[in-house]
């Protein structure tokens, strides 16, 4: 399966930034229970570690996976996740007052993340066969669909945040193809335009979450509560932080979510502003090393997928930055490999892979 010469070529950074960034959202997810929590979550904890190792298995096949093949299923494991994705709609596991999930036995899957994989592979190949701009815009209807029908049906799960993540992915992939910037200009406007529109097929707690952002005194024990004990948790952390098990926020149920979306939150107050330096860093060596990937790359294919997954890396650690921190929307995307979720975890290590895949066929081929 795999050549001796891979290792030769693999990129050890961005493998150790990838390890120590789950390894460290592992060690946040223990510290927010404490010494005497109780023993469902010490399971998380446990679960957690469980997924890395999985997680890491699956970036190994994602490795030696053959690129003849991978170029070849891209369409069909597109269409299986979209199955998957209307399958939750008809027998999916409902939590939190949403539909994500399919149960396997002990085990459940989010399908919607496993698509975010799914469209990267099924966009790069449409767009890689096409080989030059769009010039017309009849040429975006094709790949609008493959972005906008599992975007809507995500939506209806509903997930407001991976939908939004589907969207600027399949987006960001067109405009690197060669998008001319008048479509993105008129685009932009057109958005802008239906913001009255799109108010109105908003839930309540979407339009409530917006509301929150924009003044989260508006509902502080409500929608706005999440913001509030968020802004706690990070500047209670100042210079140093509390310390090691001393996140008070998460341990006494203060922050709500502290082992998902803000998990960043807790390590903010543990380890204050200088271990938030330390995070940070390890984000900026993981994507500074992917960007480089893509960029160095000559097939259209390579070079597309390659920038699918810088995208949809970079814009969660963004927007999850900036959930924690105030100053964007509460929308519920979670942290790349430190926020707890299996299905994750598990794409995020396989995007991984595929950038190791590129990388080596560089020089192995």
């Amino acid at each position: 399966m795999f050549d001796r010469r891979v290792f030769a070529h693999l990129d050890w950074i961005l493998i150790a930034s990838a390890i120590c960034l789950a390894l460290l959202g592992a060690v946040m997810i223990y510290s927010t229970g404490g010494p005497t929590a109780p023993a469902w979550r010490k399971m998380v904890y446990a679960k957690q570690l469980l997924w890395i190792v999985f997680g890491l298995l699956a970036l190994l096949l994602a490795i030696g996976i053959n690129w003849g093949t991978l170029v070849r299923f891209s369409y069909p494991l597109f269409g299986l996740a979209l199955f998957f994705l209307l399958l939750v709609s008809l027998i999916g596991k409902t939590g939190l007052g949403a539909r994500r999930w399919i149960s396997l036995g002990p085990l459940s899957f989010q399908p919607s993340e496993l698509m975010k994989i799914a469209l990267i592979l099924a966009l790069a190949k449409y767009l890689g066969n096409r080989g030059e701009c769009i010039r017309r815009p009849k040429q975006l209807l094709a790949p609008l669909s493959l972005i906008l029908v599992p975007a809507l049906l995500v939506l209806r799960q509903p997930d407001l945040g991976t939908a939004i993540v589907l969207l600027v992915t399949g987006l960001g992939m067109i405009l690197v193809f060669g998008l001319p910037w008048r479509y993105l200009f008129f685009s932009g406007t057109m958005v802008l335009l239906g913001i009255p529109f799109l108010w109105s097929f908003l839930r309540e707690y979407q339009k409530e979450r917006i509301l929150s952002f924009l003044d989260p005194t508006h509902d502080p024990l409500g929608s706005g509560y999440h913001i509030i004990q968020s802004r706690i948790a990070v500047g209670s952390g100042k210079l140093l932080g509390k310390g090691w098990m001393a996140a008070s926020q998460s341990q006494l149920n203060f922050l709500p979510e502290h082992h998902t979306d803000f998990i960043f939150a807790v390590s903010a107050e543990q380890f204050g502003f200088l271990g938030s330096l330390l995070v940070l860093s390890l984000y900026l060596v993981l994507i500074s090393r992917a960007f480089l990937i893509a960029r160095q790359e000559k097939d259209l294919f390579s070079a597309l997928l390659a920038s699918g997954v810088v995208i949809v890396i970079t814009f969660q650690v963004l927007v999850n930055q900036g959930m924690v921190t105030g100053l964007l929307p509460v929308v519920g995307i979670p942290l790349p490999f430190m926020s707890y979720g299996g299905t994750s975890m598990l794409t995020m290590m396989i995007a991984i892979g595929l950038l190791l895949n590129i990388r080596m066929r560089r020089y192995l081929y």
